[in-house]
């Protein structure tokens, strides 16, 4: 039967080549997955403070449908972070969303017409592409010089059409680890205001960052019509929970998405009501587990990027935020990343993601990987990726 070519053209990239390595696991061999950035599968946990506010509430009968726009405490306490970053949000700007892709998709939705045209950094995370092309729209990827962390001005304003409806950032950057300055969001932010577009910022990896403070969006924003995205899967260590949340500041500009994008939580009901009493516990409490998880991040970080720069055919620049490695392949004897990271696959069961998956245009011929595990493991795993490409 027919299906819809919007859903049969999705992809992504960094899921789909698990599949690959699943079956080698099934036949006996064993595989490192660095494929996915998510810490709780490599040892990290949320306090034990935040486990128990999920319990007591479900004990408490904390169990039913909860308002469409999320816990009115917790999106409390996301105005209070975010002011603290310089975004001034009030409770009723804000969504609390079944994870920071809900809230793309929601935004996606509101925003993207049939021929639109949406400015995304590459190489990009793939949901952001995906979404713009579920709804009728053009990714238009521009450049972002992963050493020097500036994205590439003349290069935006080349591509900005009449079609162009939005810019999104993403800092830190997935899967590269490009964390944007202050003065590079002040000239994105003037770009974005001079052809008025909307500016979607995405801080998910917020406050993990290494060697610089991070600037968030509120900083430089002023009045621009900014929607942030942001959540508790990465720094607050609850992945499997999904917990996120769509932001709009007080930007007149904004009022028709205040309106509608609400119409949207309420066609799906709600959000896991009791996971938003363990986000909020999380936000109130000591966040001493966050810099100590920061800090161990930060070790692992110095030891995977040494080690890739002291392989033959391997760069890679020094990421600043977020966990994720991506390697530039100088020499590829296999021809494509592609087939760089599945033949690495079935000789080492090591498992990484072709950077073509973060977009063909910048992240072809690199491949990302993350330096979430312990550095034993990591150490191993590197061992094996050296080898093979000597």
């Amino acid at each position: 039967m027919k299906i819809s070519q919007r859903v049969a053209g999705v992809e992504y990239a960094i899921r789909d080549i698990a599949l690959e390595a699943r079956k080698l696991q099934k036949q006996g061999k064993k595989i490192t997955y660095l494929n996915i950035g998510d810490p709780l599968q490599y040892g990290f946990q949320p306090p034990d403070r935040v486990k128990e506010a999920l319990i007591k509430a479900v004990k408490d009968g904390q169990n039913y449908y909860a308002s469409s726009e999320g816990l009115p405490e917790l999106r409390q306490a996301i105005a209070k972070k975010e002011a603290k970053k310089g975004l001034q949000v009030l409770e009723d700007d804000i969504l609390v969303t079944n994870g920071v892709s809900e809230g793309l998709e929601m935004i996606m939705a509101s925003i993207v017409e049939a021929g639109d045209e949406v400015l995304i950094p590459g190489p990009y995370y793939p949901p952001y592409a995906s979404y713009v092309r579920l709804f009728g729209g053009k990714p238009i990827e521009f450049l972002v010089d992963l050493h020097s962390s500036t994205p590439d001005l003349d290069d935006i304003k080349s591509k900005i059409t009449e079609k162009t409806v939005a810019i999104c950032l993403i800092s830190p950057n997935n899967p590269t680890g490009v964390v944007f300055s202050e003065k590079s969001l002040k000239d994105l932010v003037d770009l974005a205001n001079e052809h008025d577009l909307y500016i979607i910022c995405d801080e998910i990896y917020d406050q993990i960052v290494f060697d610089e403070k991070f600037t968030g969006i509120g900083k430089v924003s002023g009045d621009s019509p900014v929607i942030l995205l942001n959540g508790f899967s990465k720094v607050h260590l609850m992945s499997g929970w999904r917990v996120g949340y769509v932001a709009f500041n007080q930007s007149k500009r904004l009022e028709l998405l205040r309106e509608n994008v609400p119409k949207l939580s309420r066609v799906r009901i709600a959000t896991n009501l009791p996971v938003q009493y363990a986000a909020l516990e999380s936000l109130n409490g000591p966040q001493d587990y966050v810099t100590n998880f920061v800090s161990e991040l930060k070790k692992r970080r110095d030891y995977t990027i040494r080690r890739l720069n002291e392989m033959n055919g391997i760069s890679c620049s020094n990421p600043k935020g977020a966990f994720y490695a991506f390697p530039k392949i100088e020499h590829n004897k296999y021809g494509s990343d592609k087939e760089f990271v599945t033949e690495l696959l079935k000789e080492t069961g090591i498992l990484t993601v072709h950077g073509s998956g973060f977009g063909t245009q910048y992240g072809t011929g690199h491949f990302r990987m993350v330096f979430l595990p312990e550095i034993p493991i990591l150490q191993d795993a590197l061992d094996k990726i050296e080898k093979f490409v000597s």
